[in-house]
Protein backbone atom coordinates (compact mmCIF):
# COMPACT_ATOMS: atom_id res chain seq x y z
CA UNK A 1 0.00 0.00 0.00
CA UNK A 2 1.46 3.33 -0.76
CA UNK A 3 -0.73 7.05 -0.57
CA UNK A 4 0.73 10.23 -0.88
CA UNK A 5 -0.67 13.76 0.26
CA UNK A 6 0.19 17.06 -0.27
CA UNK A 7 -0.36 20.24 2.22
CA UNK A 8 0.79 23.38 1.96
CA UNK A 9 2.07 25.78 4.85
CA UNK A 10 -0.17 28.64 6.32
CA UNK A 11 1.02 31.75 7.68
CA UNK A 12 -0.93 33.68 10.95
CA UNK A 13 -1.60 36.77 9.76
CA UNK A 14 -3.54 37.06 13.95
CA UNK A 15 -1.18 34.78 15.72
CA UNK A 16 -1.58 31.58 17.80
CA UNK A 17 1.19 31.66 20.63
CA UNK A 18 0.43 29.36 23.90
CA UNK A 19 -1.81 26.57 24.61
CA UNK A 20 -5.00 26.56 27.33
CA UNK A 21 -4.98 22.72 27.59
CA UNK A 22 -1.75 21.19 26.66
CA UNK A 23 -3.28 17.57 26.69
CA UNK A 24 -5.94 18.66 24.03
CA UNK A 25 -3.85 20.78 22.53
CA UNK A 26 -6.32 23.72 22.86
CA UNK A 27 -5.35 26.90 21.31
CA UNK A 28 -5.07 30.03 24.70
CA UNK A 29 -5.84 32.60 21.60
CA UNK A 30 -7.69 32.71 18.61
CA UNK A 31 -6.04 32.57 14.94
CA UNK A 32 -6.25 33.21 10.96
CA UNK A 33 -3.95 31.74 8.81
CA UNK A 34 -3.77 32.17 5.05
CA UNK A 35 -2.57 28.78 3.56
CA UNK A 36 0.17 29.54 1.06
CA UNK A 37 0.47 28.10 -2.66
CA UNK A 38 4.38 28.47 -3.28
CA UNK A 39 5.48 26.20 -0.65
CA UNK A 40 4.94 22.08 -0.49
CA UNK A 41 5.02 19.21 1.94
CA UNK A 42 4.90 15.42 0.24
CA UNK A 43 4.29 12.66 2.13
CA UNK A 44 3.98 9.11 1.51
CA UNK A 45 3.12 6.05 4.16
CA UNK A 46 3.85 2.73 2.90
CA UNK A 47 3.39 -0.25 4.51
CA UNK A 48 5.71 -1.70 7.22
CA UNK A 49 6.51 -3.71 9.73
CA UNK A 50 7.26 -0.89 12.19
CA UNK A 51 6.45 2.54 11.88
CA UNK A 52 9.56 5.02 10.40
CA UNK A 53 9.89 8.74 9.77
CA UNK A 54 12.20 10.04 6.88
CA UNK A 55 12.15 13.83 6.84
CA UNK A 56 13.82 15.07 3.40
CA UNK A 57 15.80 12.22 3.30
CA UNK A 58 17.21 11.06 6.66
CA UNK A 59 15.58 8.62 9.29
CA UNK A 60 14.43 10.83 11.87
CA UNK A 61 13.63 8.80 15.58
CA UNK A 62 12.55 9.74 19.06
CA UNK A 63 9.86 12.50 19.19
CA UNK A 64 9.14 13.15 15.51
CA UNK A 65 8.62 9.59 15.34
CA UNK A 66 6.30 9.62 17.97
CA UNK A 67 4.00 12.59 17.04
CA UNK A 68 4.00 10.79 13.58
CA UNK A 69 2.71 7.62 15.45
CA UNK A 70 0.44 9.42 17.65
CA UNK A 71 -1.83 11.15 14.63
CA UNK A 72 -1.94 7.43 13.30
CA UNK A 73 -3.05 6.49 16.51
CA UNK A 74 -5.57 8.89 16.79
CA UNK A 75 -6.62 8.63 13.03
CA UNK A 76 -7.37 4.37 13.86
CA UNK A 77 -9.07 5.68 17.23
CA UNK A 78 -11.00 8.32 15.99
CA UNK A 79 -12.37 5.80 13.09
CA UNK A 80 -13.05 3.23 16.37
CA UNK A 81 -11.10 0.43 14.21
CA UNK A 82 -10.83 -2.93 16.14
CA UNK A 83 -7.24 -5.02 15.81
CA UNK A 84 -3.48 -3.65 15.77
CA UNK A 85 -3.12 -0.34 13.46
CA UNK A 86 -1.31 -0.86 10.59
CA UNK A 87 2.65 0.64 10.27
CA UNK A 88 4.02 2.63 8.41
CA UNK A 89 7.05 4.19 6.50
CA UNK A 90 6.30 8.09 6.08
CA UNK A 91 8.73 9.83 3.84
CA UNK A 92 8.04 13.85 4.16
CA UNK A 93 9.62 16.48 1.63
CA UNK A 94 9.58 20.04 1.77
CA UNK A 95 10.41 22.25 -0.99
CA UNK A 96 10.78 24.94 1.42
CA UNK A 97 13.30 25.06 4.85
CA UNK A 98 12.13 22.85 7.73
CA UNK A 99 11.42 23.90 11.17
CA UNK A 100 12.37 27.60 10.62
CA UNK A 101 9.66 29.16 11.10
CA UNK A 102 7.95 28.56 8.17
CA UNK A 103 5.01 26.52 9.79
CA UNK A 104 6.74 23.42 7.98
CA UNK A 105 4.86 21.43 11.12
CA UNK A 106 1.23 22.66 9.93
CA UNK A 107 1.74 21.50 6.41
CA UNK A 108 3.64 17.97 7.67
CA UNK A 109 1.05 17.00 9.32
CA UNK A 110 -1.68 18.07 7.50
CA UNK A 111 -0.37 15.48 4.74
CA UNK A 112 0.14 13.08 7.64
CA UNK A 113 -3.49 13.58 8.33
CA UNK A 114 -4.73 13.13 4.76
CA UNK A 115 -2.23 10.44 3.60
CA UNK A 116 -3.02 8.48 6.87
CA UNK A 117 -6.44 8.63 5.95
CA UNK A 118 -6.14 7.14 2.80
CA UNK A 119 -3.75 4.28 4.02
CA UNK A 120 -5.95 3.33 6.98
CA UNK A 121 -8.75 3.69 4.94
CA UNK A 122 -10.16 5.67 7.68
CA UNK A 123 -12.47 8.21 5.77
CA UNK A 124 -12.92 10.78 8.51
CA UNK A 125 -13.65 13.50 6.34
CA UNK A 126 -12.02 17.07 6.19
CA UNK A 127 -13.41 18.66 9.91
CA UNK A 128 -12.46 15.43 12.08
CA UNK A 129 -9.12 15.54 10.26
CA UNK A 130 -8.57 19.08 11.15
CA UNK A 131 -9.43 18.33 14.57
CA UNK A 132 -7.05 15.54 14.99
CA UNK A 133 -4.21 17.34 12.99
CA UNK A 134 -4.65 20.12 15.70
CA UNK A 135 -3.58 18.07 18.52
CA UNK A 136 -1.02 16.91 16.94
CA UNK A 137 0.31 20.30 16.00
CA UNK A 138 -2.34 23.03 15.95
CA UNK A 139 -1.54 25.20 13.31
CA UNK A 140 -1.45 22.13 11.16
CA UNK A 141 -5.52 22.24 11.44
CA UNK A 142 -5.64 25.13 9.42
CA UNK A 143 -3.49 23.40 6.63
CA UNK A 144 -6.33 21.36 5.61
CA UNK A 145 -7.90 24.16 4.55
CA UNK A 146 -6.99 26.43 1.48
CA UNK A 147 -7.37 30.22 1.71
CA UNK A 148 -8.39 31.86 4.62
CA UNK A 149 -8.56 30.02 7.73
CA UNK A 150 -9.89 30.62 11.33
CA UNK A 151 -9.02 28.54 14.27
CA UNK A 152 -11.12 29.24 17.84
CA UNK A 153 -9.22 29.30 21.30
CA UNK A 154 -9.83 26.15 23.00
CA UNK A 155 -11.92 26.31 26.39
CA UNK A 156 -10.73 23.38 28.93
CA UNK A 157 -12.39 20.07 28.11
CA UNK A 158 -13.11 20.45 24.31
CA UNK A 159 -12.87 17.80 22.31
CA UNK A 160 -13.60 18.72 19.26
CA UNK A 161 -11.78 21.78 17.82
CA UNK A 162 -11.67 22.26 13.98
CA UNK A 163 -10.19 24.99 12.07
CA UNK A 164 -12.76 26.55 9.57
CA UNK A 165 -12.36 28.48 6.37
CA UNK A 166 -13.29 32.20 6.21
CA UNK A 167 -12.88 32.56 2.73
CA UNK A 168 -11.44 30.96 -0.57
CA UNK A 169 -8.02 31.29 -1.54
CA UNK A 170 -9.69 33.41 -4.88
CA UNK A 171 -11.26 35.99 -2.49
CA UNK A 172 -7.91 37.88 -1.95
CA UNK A 173 -5.11 37.89 -4.56
CA UNK A 174 -2.55 38.96 -1.29
CA UNK A 175 0.57 37.92 -2.12
CA UNK A 176 3.73 36.90 0.11
CA UNK A 177 7.06 37.72 0.30
CA UNK A 178 9.45 35.27 2.21
CA UNK A 179 12.85 36.75 3.05
CA UNK A 180 14.70 33.92 4.21
CA UNK A 181 17.38 34.72 6.34
CA UNK A 182 18.84 31.21 7.26
CA UNK A 183 18.58 27.66 6.30
CA UNK A 184 19.21 26.21 9.42
CA UNK A 185 16.91 24.69 11.78
CA UNK A 186 16.11 26.50 15.02
CA UNK A 187 16.95 26.26 18.54
CA UNK A 188 13.96 25.92 20.07
CA UNK A 189 10.64 24.88 18.88
CA UNK A 190 7.59 26.20 18.99
CA UNK A 191 6.11 23.83 21.19
CA UNK A 192 8.53 24.12 24.07
CA UNK A 193 9.20 28.15 22.95
CA UNK A 194 5.08 28.49 24.06
CA UNK A 195 5.38 26.28 26.80
CA UNK A 196 8.29 28.41 28.20
CA UNK A 197 6.23 31.46 27.49
CA UNK A 198 3.48 30.42 28.88
CA UNK A 199 4.89 29.34 32.25
CA UNK A 200 7.48 32.21 32.70
CA UNK A 201 7.00 35.80 30.64
CA UNK A 202 5.71 38.36 32.39
CA UNK A 203 3.77 39.52 29.38
CA UNK A 204 1.82 35.97 28.57
CA UNK A 205 -1.52 37.42 30.40
CA UNK A 206 -1.01 40.46 28.40
CA UNK A 207 -0.99 39.01 25.28
CA UNK A 208 -3.88 36.55 25.78
CA UNK A 209 -6.12 39.60 26.60
CA UNK A 210 -4.79 41.22 23.38
CA UNK A 211 -5.30 38.97 21.02
CA UNK A 212 -8.60 38.53 20.44
CA UNK A 213 -9.12 41.87 19.62
CA UNK A 214 -6.56 41.58 17.12
CA UNK A 215 -7.99 38.54 15.36
CA UNK A 216 -11.02 39.94 15.17
CA UNK A 217 -9.67 43.52 13.08
CA UNK A 218 -7.70 41.08 10.64
CA UNK A 219 -11.00 39.13 10.23
CA UNK A 220 -12.49 42.41 9.29
CA UNK A 221 -9.21 43.52 7.10
CA UNK A 222 -9.61 40.14 5.10
CA UNK A 223 -13.58 39.85 4.32
CA UNK A 224 -13.32 43.75 3.31
CA UNK A 225 -10.29 43.01 1.13
CA UNK A 226 -8.89 46.36 3.22
CA UNK A 227 -5.09 46.26 2.83
CA UNK A 228 -4.56 49.87 4.58
CA UNK A 229 -7.14 48.00 7.49
CA UNK A 230 -4.89 44.44 7.38
CA UNK A 231 -1.46 46.20 8.20
CA UNK A 232 -1.52 47.28 12.01
CA UNK A 233 -3.47 44.38 13.55
CA UNK A 234 -0.96 41.96 11.52
CA UNK A 235 1.96 43.59 12.72
CA UNK A 236 0.64 44.27 15.86
CA UNK A 237 -0.36 40.92 16.20
CA UNK A 238 3.06 39.10 15.26
CA UNK A 239 5.16 42.01 17.78
CA UNK A 240 3.19 41.04 21.01
CA UNK A 241 3.45 37.72 19.92
CA UNK A 242 6.77 37.70 20.00
CA UNK A 243 7.22 40.40 22.56
CA UNK A 244 5.74 37.70 25.14
CA UNK A 245 8.15 35.17 23.97
CA UNK A 246 10.93 37.59 24.38
CA UNK A 247 10.54 38.20 28.18
CA UNK A 248 10.28 34.81 28.74
CA UNK A 249 13.02 33.37 31.36
CA UNK A 250 15.38 32.78 29.77
CA UNK A 251 14.23 35.08 26.77
CA UNK A 252 13.10 33.53 23.57
CA UNK A 253 15.44 35.43 20.72
CA UNK A 254 13.83 33.59 16.93
CA UNK A 255 15.18 37.00 15.12
CA UNK A 256 18.91 37.38 13.81
CA UNK A 257 20.07 40.73 12.71
CA UNK A 258 18.81 40.23 9.08
CA UNK A 259 15.16 39.93 10.61
CA UNK A 260 15.47 43.73 12.23
CA UNK A 261 16.88 44.94 9.11
CA UNK A 262 13.64 43.45 6.60
CA UNK A 263 11.17 45.03 9.16
CA UNK A 264 13.27 48.34 9.17
CA UNK A 265 13.00 47.49 5.15
CA UNK A 266 8.98 46.87 5.19
CA UNK A 267 8.53 50.22 6.80
CA UNK A 268 10.71 51.98 4.64
CA UNK A 269 8.62 50.74 1.96
CA UNK A 270 5.21 51.27 3.19
CA UNK A 271 6.49 55.01 4.23
CA UNK A 272 7.25 55.64 0.59
CA UNK A 273 3.46 54.38 -0.40
CA UNK A 274 4.31 50.85 -1.53
CA UNK A 275 1.64 48.65 0.18
CA UNK A 276 3.82 46.01 2.73
CA UNK A 277 3.55 44.86 6.53
CA UNK A 278 5.54 42.04 7.79
CA UNK A 279 4.67 39.13 9.93
CA UNK A 280 7.00 36.78 11.93
CA UNK A 281 6.45 33.54 13.20
CA UNK A 282 7.90 31.28 15.51
CA UNK A 283 11.98 31.71 13.77
CA UNK A 284 14.41 34.33 11.96
CA UNK A 285 12.12 34.53 8.59
CA UNK A 286 10.20 37.68 7.36
CA UNK A 287 7.07 37.40 5.52
CA UNK A 288 5.74 40.24 3.75
CA UNK A 289 2.23 40.64 2.73
CA UNK A 290 1.93 42.80 -0.34
CA UNK A 291 -0.64 43.27 -3.64
CA UNK A 292 0.15 41.70 -7.06
CA UNK A 293 1.30 44.95 -7.89
CA UNK A 294 3.69 45.50 -5.32
CA UNK A 295 5.49 42.10 -5.61
CA UNK A 296 8.04 42.82 -7.89
CA UNK A 297 8.86 46.23 -5.97
CA UNK A 298 8.75 44.08 -2.42
CA UNK A 299 10.80 40.61 -3.71
CA UNK A 300 13.55 43.27 -5.54
CA UNK A 301 13.70 45.54 -2.05
CA UNK A 302 14.31 42.04 0.08
CA UNK A 303 16.75 40.86 -2.34
CA UNK A 304 18.93 43.22 -1.91
CA UNK A 305 19.25 43.62 1.68
CA UNK A 306 22.51 41.93 2.92
CA UNK A 307 21.41 38.79 5.03
CA UNK A 308 18.66 37.64 2.96
CA UNK A 309 19.95 34.48 1.24
CA UNK A 310 17.09 33.96 -0.96
CA UNK A 311 13.17 35.34 -0.93
CA UNK A 312 10.23 32.30 -1.90
CA UNK A 313 6.76 33.96 -3.45
CA UNK A 314 3.94 32.83 -2.69
CA UNK A 315 -0.13 33.43 -2.37
CA UNK A 316 -3.57 31.99 -1.59
CA UNK A 317 -3.09 28.21 -1.98
CA UNK A 318 -5.57 25.20 -1.41
CA UNK A 319 -6.04 23.30 0.94
CA UNK A 320 -4.59 19.62 1.42
CA UNK A 321 -5.11 16.75 -0.64
CA UNK A 322 -4.34 12.78 -1.78
CA UNK A 323 -2.86 12.35 -4.56
CA UNK A 324 -1.84 9.08 -5.14
CA UNK A 325 -3.36 5.85 -4.01
CA UNK A 326 -2.67 2.74 -4.52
Amino acid sequence: MSHVAVAHPNIALAKYWGKRDRGRNLPAVPSLSVTLGGMTTTTRLTTADVDALWLDGTERAGRPLERVSAMLDLLWSEAARAGARPRACVESRNDFPTAAGLASSASAFAALAVAGDGFLGTALGVERLSCIARRVSASAGRSLFGGFVELPAGAPGDAHLPAAPLAPPEHWDLRLVVAVTTEGAKDVGSTEGMNRTTETSPFYAAWVDAAPALARRVREAVVARDFEALVAPVEQSALAMHASAIAADPGLLYWNGTTVEVLRAVRRLRAGGVPACFTIDAGPHVKVLTLPEAEGEVTRAMSELPGVLRTISARPGGGARLVEAG
